[in-house]
């Protein structure tokens, strides 16, 4: 009796001490998400911020701007929405020097080539590994320049082989494409997607940027515009999870064929010119 008696006692303490380790470690990382919120990068009095939506394929694109320099870059433009684009970038007195992807988008049509028509002297930009035409094909850790401002190429494929991430470090913010959507991550069956990669290069290259940066993803479908990387460490329901667990959730999403992949990822392998070109012509 005796010897069940301490056995009891034994395991009482042991899951009191486990208890008490997981209350105290979500303790200090609610702690963490706190102090993210409330700690945020202020963007400087000469860069310019705005964020725009395409609600047919729920598409983000950023416009970023040096205001004193009025030179600006625009993030993953849709070609039904060039037209507003490149009136806004001209009515704010800026000269578009990039037009850049996250990856070769398989739910919408870049509008990078048509913003070339409208806006001549901007440049097309994607990153090489996606097997996809333009300008400017960016390696790891190549640096985009706009005034006196940058954005850094991180590597994160995945989703696809040639995501990468834009990490703007004066300003606080990343640009993830479909790697990380907030609270989710883009799908990884096809065009060379892989649930391993894709874990890998979020918790290497977007979870070890400073918690209190913003995060702005390529689509969000419930309304939402930003996220932080202390939310997504904390909150992500996939990819909190442990690698073996993360590649069984990618594997049994049972996800319909995109709808526009057979006639976007041909147009976006020639930087959205398919059609476009003859268009002109007319």
């Amino acid at each position: 009796m005796q010897v069940l008696v301490e056995t009891l006692v034994n395991q009482c303490r042991r899951f009191y001490k486990i208890g008490t380790l997981t209350m105290s470690r979500s303790l200090s990382q609610r702690k963490c998400l706190s102090n993210a919120l409330t700690e945020s990068v202020p963007f400087s009095r000469d860069f310019l911020f705005r964020q725009y939506f395409d609600p047919t394929s729920s598409t983000y694109t950023y416009l970023l701007a040096d205001v004193k320099q009025q030179e600006a870059i625009l993030i993953d433009p849709v070609i039904d929405w060039v037209e507003r684009d490149s009136k806004i970038i001209q009515e704010l007195g800026l000269r578009l020097k990039y037009a850049l992807n996250t990856h070769m988008h398989a739910d919408h049509i870049t509008g990078t080539g048509r913003l070339k028509l409208l806006l001549p002297g901007c440049q097309s930009m994607i990153s090489r590994t996606s097997g996809a035409q333009a300008d400017v094909l960016l390696e790891p850790d190549d640096r985009i320049n706009f005034g006196r401002h940058l954005l850094e190429v991180l590597p994160t494929p995945g989703h696809t082989e040639g995501c990468v991430t834009y990490v703007c470090r004066e300003q606080g913010v990343a640009f993830t494409g479909d790697a990380l959507l907030i609270r989710g991550c883009g799908r990884t069956d096809f065009q060379g997607g892989s649930p391993e990669t894709l874990y890998n290069s979020v918790h290497s290259q977007i979870f070890t940027l400073p918690e209190n940066y913003r995060l702005y993803p390529a689509h969000d479908y419930s309304g939402r515009t930003v996220t932080t990387v202390a939310e997504e460490k904390l909150l992500n329901p996939r990819l909190t999870r442990s690698l073996d667990d993360f590649v069984n959730i990618m594997k049994n999403l049972n996800l319909a064929y995109p709808k526009m992949i057979d006639k976007a990822v041909p147009a976006n392998k020639v930087c959205g010119l398919y059609g476009v070109c003859e268009e002109k012509e007319q």
